[in-house]
């Protein structure tokens, strides 16, 4: 099962940017299906966004549409979330997650895979 390690969290203002990392320790690329979720305090962990493992297919959540841009680096077996015009209700642990199915959707039990998280801050 492959590992992740995320990075890149931190405390930020309104409108800032910032992009986390998730390193992977085996290749992802036509293995993988990559994601990203998050969860704030109280709540359920929420689909942010993913790509299928062949690239070709890419899915972001209604709330970062626009916003935020996953992408991925395979000679490092990286993934991505660039996040832009952050906003207070950003504020979350972002974790990446992943799987071998092509599509194992939107919600978080149905994904093999997790990293430990990073957590981000957005103060208004």
């Amino acid at each position: 099962q492959v590992q992740l390690v995320e990075s890149g969290g931190g405390l930020v203002q309104a409108g800032d940017s910032l992009r986390l990392s998730c390193a992977a320790s085996e290749r992802t690329f036509d293995t993988y299906t990559m994601g990203w979720f998050r969860q704030a305090p109280g709540k359920e962990r929420e689909f942010v966004a993913a790509f299928t493992y062949d690239g070709v297919y890419t899915l972001y959540a209604d709330s970062v549409k626009g916003r935020f841009t996953i992408s991925r680096d395979d000679a490092k077996n990286t993934v991505y979330l660039q996040m832009n015009s952050l906003k207070p209700e950003d504020t979350a642990i972002y974790y990446c997650a992943a799987d071998r199915r092509y599509s194992p959707g939107k919600i978080a039990t149905m994904w093999g895979s997790w990293g430990q998280g990073t957590q981000v801050t957005v103060s208004s």
